[in-house]
């Protein structure tokens, strides 16, 4: 396990958003950078254990979750097949990232996926973008496994800049496992500038609050903030 030690000055970021009514705090906490060498549990118990407060919710980012399971790929490692290449050439790169527009990253939509599947959602997505005027289809077509990919970009942390980072597997368990070390509520989440998902519960009831919109602007955030993981506190209205 990697062997970190940060001062509690620089390890913290608190801010508040408001949400349905309510008022709640975000504690966004700094961390190691995560390898697979990294126990996602321990990691998470080291960094809030003495944060932590009744009815508090724990949430932690899907990269950070998927990396310490051994599913982020060096890009040295992927060999992109010819339709991979040939996908690659029709997705537009944006500000928020070159997504499958990589042939590497494409390859992994592929793996995760299946190739017949994304080359439907490649047909039907293309035709609703240039037809009907509707983006968006081919990522809903292709799946969670696949939509959940992180590509390489140059604003994110080293080494990630060049790895491409799978969907974490079972992301329900490593809630639930993660939950019974630290006595807190635990979610696994997908943010980003453009959506916000969650991807695993500890508890089903959960559900019931809405996360997506409590973390609407990606606290998180996409480069190098090193904050993989937070906790969400409501606060009490006088």
């Amino acid at each position: 396990m990697t062997d970190f030690a940060m001062s509690d000055k620089d390890s913290t970021i608190e801010n508040t958003i408001q949400s349905n009514g309510s008022t709640f705090k975000r504690i966004l906490i700094k961390t190691h950078v995560i390898m697979k060498e990294d126990d996602i549990v321990e990691v998470v118990d080291r960094y809030t254990r003495d944060l932590l407060e009744p009815n508090d919710i724990v949430f932690i980012s899907e990269k950070a979750t998927a990396a310490a399971q051994g599913r982020a790929i060096p890009l040295e490692e992927i060999k992109p097949g010819l339709l991979a290449k040939f996908l690659s050439n029709f997705v537009i790169k944006t500000k928020h990232g070159i997504g499958p527009g990589m042939p590497e990253t494409m390859q992994m939509y592929i793996q995760e996926a299946g190739w017949f599947r994304i080359l439907f959602a490649a047909l039907i997505g293309g035709f609703c973008k240039v037809v009907l005027k509707k983006k968006g289809v081919f990522y809903t077509i292709a799946g969670r496994k696949a939509k959940s990919i992180d590509g390489p970009t140059p604003d994110t942390i080293p080494p990630y800049n060049k790895y491409v980072v799978l969907s974490p597997e079972d992301p329900d368990k490593i809630a639930k496992d993660v939950s019974k070390k630290i006595g807190a509520k635990v979610a696994i989440v997908d943010i980003n500038d453009l959506e916000q998902e969650v991807l695993g519960y500890s508890d089903p009831s959960m559900e019931a609050l809405d996360m997506p919109d409590i973390l609407r602007d990606n606290p998180i955030g996409q480069g190098s903030q090193r904050t993989p993981l937070g906790i969400i506190r409501k606060e009490e209205t006088e």
